[in-house]
């Protein structure tokens, strides 16, 4: 079966096609964050910033839009040398913003075109205020004290000793901006602000300092470990005395006690002696027999020795 196909159909749906192409190439937008240069033929006509629906020639003109927003741009770290003759590498990174469309479109057609301009008045201007001020200036903002959790007497002497600042890292960056702003202004471009991200030694500069900082930290663990081990025998030292202390009171309480003890002993003894003497030595003795005379011994002394007169027939006998 043959579709048949109007003529007349074909030609109203071309017509309508070119009807929305011709429209949409007429029309064209302007929002509150960019902003439009509309060129004829390549010759700039008219600038239009205001937020809107607008026309425009179709096919002939043409909308060019740009950004109405603060921009950042990170600018490539470069080396600089500092009035003292130190070399640092800087990064650095710009906020900046079309405020001329139409003067940006013919210098630096685009955001690309405007980096690499802006790469190279940045990294002149910092480079030029870099180099009038020493190291130490653009590396601080005050001559605030550095706060950290320990300081030494040798800290504190070295940094009583620093060199103190005068214009600081904050003026000199400043600076950078107004330069780099009166020179970005030739490109439609106003620079808004420009700081510094990070500041980086030279390798052997950075080594240099690793290896100081490290050798500091060894001496302050040692230091550390040196007032442990003083602590240590001072706290040993306190315990000895009071264990020497404590066995000494010990030991004097002991002696009083075994003092009153034989003291008791002796005034029983004293009394069980009055009592009976005789019965008194007769123990006594046996005692001392006990204490000398144990099995298996052989002793030989004359019977007629005091000591052995309860030996004796007659006084066993008894």
């Amino acid at each position: 079966m043959a579709i048949k196909i109007d003529k007349f159909s074909i030609i109203g749906w071309i017509v309508v096609i070119v009807g929305l192409l011709t429209l949409n190439s007429a029309l064209y937008t302007v929002n509150e964050t960019n902003q439009v240069v509309i060129t004829e033929l390549g010759k700039p006509i008219k600038i239009v910033k205001e937020p809107g629906l607008y026309m425009k020639k179709p096919f002939i003109q043409v909308a060019n839009k740009f950004e109405d927003r603060l921009l950042e741009y990170d600018v490539t770290p470069r080396r600089c040398v500092t009035k003292d003759k130190k070399y640092i590498f800087l990064d650095n990174y710009a906020r900046w913003r079309i405020v001329d469309p139409l003067l940006f479109m013919k210098t630096v057609r685009n955001e690309i075109g405007a980096h690499s301009r802006l790469d190279d008045i940045i990294y002149a201007a910092v480079r030029t205020e870099v180099g009038k001020y020493n190291l130490i200036e653009t590396l601080r903002t005050s001559n605030r004290e550095i706060l950290t959790t320990e300081v030494t007497p040798e800290e504190r002497t070295v940094r009583t000793g620093l060199e103190k600042i005068e214009i600081g890292r904050e003026k000199i960056m400043h600076n950078v901006t107004t330069r780099s702003d009166k020179l970005a202004r030739q490109y439609g471009i106003v620079v808004v602000d420009v700081r510094i991200k990070r500041a980086d030694l030279p390798e052997a500069n950075t080594q240099a300092v690793f290896a100081r900082m490290e050798a500091e930290r060894n001496r302050i663990s040692s230091r550390y470990l040196s007032e442990g081990e003083g602590e240590k025998a001072k706290i040993l030292g306190e315990m000895e005395k009071k264990l020497a202390e404590i066995r000494s009171e010990a030991y004097k309480k002991a002696q009083e006690i075994k003092g009153e003890a034989d003291a008791k002993a002796t005034r029983i003894y004293a009394q069980a002696y009055k009592q009976d003497p005789d019965f008194f030595n007769f123990l006594k003795t046996l005692e001392a027999y006990r204490e000398t005379l144990p099995k298996k011994t052989t002793i030989v002394v004359p019977l007629e020795s005091k000591f052995f007169q309860y030996l004796s027939p007659e006084k066993a006998s008894r």
